[in-house]
């Protein structure tokens, strides 16, 4: 599940590539075969293959717009792919969905559902991206400390919440693992409240559906969660990011895009879109 958002700053320098599109087959045993590659085989290549044409095509993008990261999760294969993927940057109000585990985490470990008022404000907090019901979750759960110790919890090794929880800073590989434990059955996140975040990630209103759902295709369902902001400290130039998910009876891919430095918000959005969709053109999930 996943949907809207705030922005940040991306700091350092650009880290080293991972460009392998590694898989959970392709690190297991291999099916014996005595007259070449397995299946397994030849399809951890293919993967690798495309993975190295989707590095060229992401790397000669970047070469012409503002910074950006990207990561793919394709959750029936198990393989992942990033760009860049270490990279921190700002959250802005994608870091609404980590509020939002955190929520789900603190009322199951209570042994109780939302209640009426906390139900609320996970609503406006996600489909409306509305600062203030998040500013209210945020203090109740007991602010940063109680965000960073659900985070530890839920795997994302590469984040660091800020008092003021737009500036949170991530990685687009922290953020496909959040997406992850959204919908997998061994995620400390229980079943009922995973299903939730999915109706609220997926019922965004619509004036926030951009991002991951421009990759969608006819028939797919999405998540999404959008955060965008223009940063003082960087001249009033933009941070943009998406994170969502897209899936069908045959897709089930988690996608999370980080960026900032853009002169407007319309081209931040163009860039997000076009790097989400570059995965999907070379990676062919």
């Amino acid at each position: 599940m996943v949907g809207l958002g705030m922005r940040g700053d991306s700091g350092g320098g650009v880290l080293p590539l991972a460009g392998s599109f590694r898989d959970q087959a392709a690190n297991s045993k291999a099916s014996p075969t005595p007259t070449g590659p397995s299946p397994e085989e030849l399809a951890a290549q293919e993967r690798a293959k495309r993975a190295k044409a989707l590095d060229a095509a992401l790397q000669k993008y970047a070469a012409t717009v503002p910074e950006f990261s990207v990561a793919v999760l394709d959750k029936k294969t198990g393989a992942k792919y990033s760009f860049r993927g270490g990279e921190r940057y700002e959250t802005a109000s994608v870091v609404k969905v980590q509020v939002l585990a955190c929520l789900l985490l603190t009322a199951q470990d209570n042994h109780r559902d939302l209640s009426s008022t906390e139900l609320a404000l996970a609503k406006r907090m996600i489909r409306l991206s509305d600062n203030d019901a998040t500013t209210s979750l945020f203090k109740r759960l007991g602010k940063a400390p109680a965000i960073n110790s659900c985070n530890k919890r839920l795997g994302l090794t590469q984040t660091t919440v800020n008092s003021s929880w737009g500036l949170t800073r991530t990685t687009v590989d922290d953020q496909v693992r959040l997406l992850a434990q959204l919908v997998d059955p061994k995620s400390p996140i229980d079943e009922d409240s995973r299903e939730l975040a999915h109706t609220l990630m997926s019922t965004v209103d619509k004036e926030q559906d951009w991002g991951v759902p421009a990759v969608a295709l006819s028939g797919e369902v999405f998540t999404v969660k959008n955060g965008w902001l223009p940063r003082s400290t960087e001249n009033n130039r933009w941070i943009i990011n998406s994170v969502g998910r897209i899936t069908d009876e045959d897709t089930d891919v988690s996608i999370a895009v980080l960026s900032h430095g853009h002169a407007s918000m319309t081209g931040g959005i163009n860039v997000v879109e076009k790097t989400a969709k570059l995965t999907r053109q070379y990676l062919k999930y």
